[in-house]
């Protein structure tokens, strides 16, 4: 009898040191996992957020952070829910999805209401989390993988410009750019969604960052190893030749970088080829990005692998395609460009192939946050599936009728007069007509963020806009998170440490006249936020403007930096290091218009239209727009 107690003692300090302890919580389980396992997870949070919707957050230390989401609303009412425990793992069930979690590892799987499998983790290599600390404070770079079906299709991820829908087996990195917009939620055709609940720049897919061409074997045209052929003209017949040399890298992407093309290149006139031959240090699929401003074309072996691409100078686009190579083996190459004039940019990079194992799984990786932290949403359609998601962001509000109609805008009206002209001459020819956008540069050239108007060309703002809604249209005026540094207005965030001062200690200027100095303000700061929609009210909204075209909400405080700068450009938020709060800025610009506008006029409908987005901002009665694309066939495809 003895025996047995001593054996059935060590059979259960066996299994407390295998198996995770847990305990109920009002919406869901928290699991402690065993500290000696092959995982990084050591808390493990499943909560329901209700029949088809559950949330899971892990952690790699012993007490869990809290954490306030910035785009999840949090006011869902948790339903019935059961929790059993069978054979070392908990399952959490509602009526409509199911959660099994592995005690020892912290495995999830889910599944539907008949336990068809929805998604799972894969065994091993689910979770990473890697110490990260920016500006003092100390985080987690994060990396989530789920197993993929071979038979789904995945939608999602935003607004990107590389000819790409759906995403299965491809790679997306998720930051704000103009015309680039990221929202890290994405749909399956096999009827689930995953909303990532991160701020930081994330990557869908491959995890690791595009390298350098350089990691090929290089040779150039005439055999020699060790980079490209370069080649730099002075016309755009590819004749005159100003400089050829060795190339390892194709890198012109940035402010930075384009430094280093030849100092006599003019981009407003020539162009350059990189010609030679790439070899593969490994068999697989390689991806490859070609990031371009002005003209391109590639080719490879001879092929057109990317037909010719247009984008103005300022505003660079990229096209990803993939390539199968066995190890040693080369492949010609010749990259054309044409520049487009001013600052034009190109870049031509590659991702190594990834393990065999790796190549279907859905993997999330962030640059930082607390924990991992998303949500799973099932549903017998698509359709339901958005409505989880709609569940957890808010519900759109009614938009103002006439936002339905049709709207005449152009990249700016110069002029009062030529404003009203225009809706006039609608009006003449009896064409249908409901909103005209005012767009920038209204203001004094060296007082952007004035919120002001230049009397010289709008020498009565109220009477344009009276007159516009006499004729029975609505406006829209273009306001921008932007101020230059001798504005009342930038003095009133600055004396509260509400502008982001980065710009004006680097004195960077803008494109404007001469170039002015100024920067942007805090949107993750109540305060900021408040104040903002005051000078907004007090010099365009008791003006009657309808609308609010919110531009350059990225936030763009300075185009084509590279991703560093611009995180030094708008840190520190009030709710800590922009390396963990840079995809969300439009969200909370956003709040702001929206949130004092209903404060100030309960009772009227508001519509913004914003440049950049996130997960949340049908909310706050904002749509996107394309941002500044090109006027090419790809680009509205």
């Amino acid at each position: 009898m003895r025996k047995l107690i001593i054996f059935n003692l060590i059979i259960l300090f066996l299994v407390s040191c295998t198996e995770g302890s847990w305990k109920r919580t009002p919406g869901g389980v928290v699991i402690k996992l065993p500290d000696d396992a092959d995982h990084d997870t050591r808390l493990l949070s499943v909560e329901v957020v209700n029949e088809r919707i559950i949330h899971v957050k892990a952690y790699p230390e012993n007490e869990m952070p809290e954490t306030e989401s910035l785009c999840v609303n949090g006011d869902t009412l948790t339903p019935y829910f059961t929790v059993t425990e069978k054979q070392g793992s908990l399952l959490i069930e509602t009526s409509g999805i199911k959660a099994t979690v592995s005690l020892t590892t912290g495995r999830i799987r889910f599944l539907d209401e008949q336990n068809r499998l929805i998604l799972a983790e894969p065994e091993k290599g689910a979770r990473s989390f890697k110490p990260v600390e920016a500006e003092g404070t100390s985080g987690y770079a994060l990396r989530q993988v789920f197993e993929s079906n071979d038979d789904e299709a995945i939608y999602g991820l935003g607004q990107h410009q590389s000819d790409e829908f759906n995403y299965k087996g491809l790679n997306e990195t998720l930051y704000q750019y103009n015309s680039k917009v990221s929202v890290p939620f994405f749909v399956s055709t096999r009827n689930y969604g995953i909303l990532w609940d991160n701020y930081s720049l994330t990557r869908f897919g491959d995890p690791r960052d595009y390298s350098q061409i350089s990691l090929f074997r290089l040779f150039d045209e005439g055999g020699n190893e060790g980079g490209l052929t370069a080649t730099y003209y002075s016309d755009r017949g590819m004749k005159d030749v100003i400089m050829k040399r060795t190339e390892a890298a194709v890198d012109y992407e940035n402010l930075e970088t384009i430094r280093n093309l030849p100092e006599n290149f003019p981009t407003n006139s020539s162009s350059a080829t990189w010609t030679g031959q790439i070899e593969a240090e490994e068999t697989g699929p390689y991806q490859f990005r070609l990031y371009y401003a002005g003209y391109v074309k590639l080719y490879l072996n001879d092929s057109l692998v990317v037909p010719e691409r247009w984008r103005t100078s300022w505003n660079p686009n990229s096209i990803k395609f993939f390539l199968d190579m066995e190890k040693g083996e080369r492949c010609l190459v010749r990259l054309e460009w044409k520049p487009d004039g001013g600052a034009s940019y190109i870049g031509f990079k590659v991702l190594s192939p990834l393990p065999a194992a790796e190549w279907d799984n859905i993997s999330l990786s962030s640059e930082m946050g607390d924990c991992i932290n998303y949500y799973v949403i099932h549903g017998n359609s698509i359709d339901e599936v958005i409505s989880g998601y709609r569940t957890l962001t808010g519900k759109a509000p009614v938009m103002p009728k006439w936002a339905l109609g049709y709207w005449q805008s152009r990249e700016r009206y110069k002029s009062q007069k030529e404003l009203l002209d225009v809706v006039r001459e609608y009006r003449r020819r009896n064409i249908p007509l409901d909103n005209i956008v005012l767009d920038w540069s209204y203001w004094p050239v060296d007082s952007w963020g004035s919120h002001e108007f230049d009397p010289g060309f709008f020498p009565a703002p109220e009477r344009m806009v009276d007159e516009v809604h006499m004729l029975k249209a609505r406006i829209m005026i273009s306001v921008w998170p932007k101020f230059y540094l001798n504005t009342d207005h930038f003095r009133e965030f600055d004396s509260r440490g509400w502008m982001y001062r980065q710009a004006v200690k680097d004195s960077v200027r803008d494109w404007i006249g001469k170039g002015y100095i100024g920067s942007f303000y805090d949107a993750f700061s109540p305060g900021a936020r408040e104040l903002f929609w005051k000078q907004i009210h007090e010099h365009l909204y008791t003006k009657g403007f309808d609308a609010w075209w919110m531009d350059a909400s990225e936030p763009d405080i300075l185009s084509n930096a590279s991703i560093q700068y611009r995180k030094k450009l708008m840190t520190p938020t009030a709710l800590g290091p922009s390396e963990r709060y840079f995809n969300a800025y439009a969200l909370m610009n956003a709040r702001t218009i929206y949130e004092g506008q209903r404060s100030a006029d309960p009772d009227r409908r508001v519509f913004l239209l914003t440049r950049s987005g996130f997960a949340g901002l049908q909310r706050y009665s904002t749509a996107t727009w394309s941002g500044d694309i090109a006027a090419r066939w790809e680009d509205m495809k």
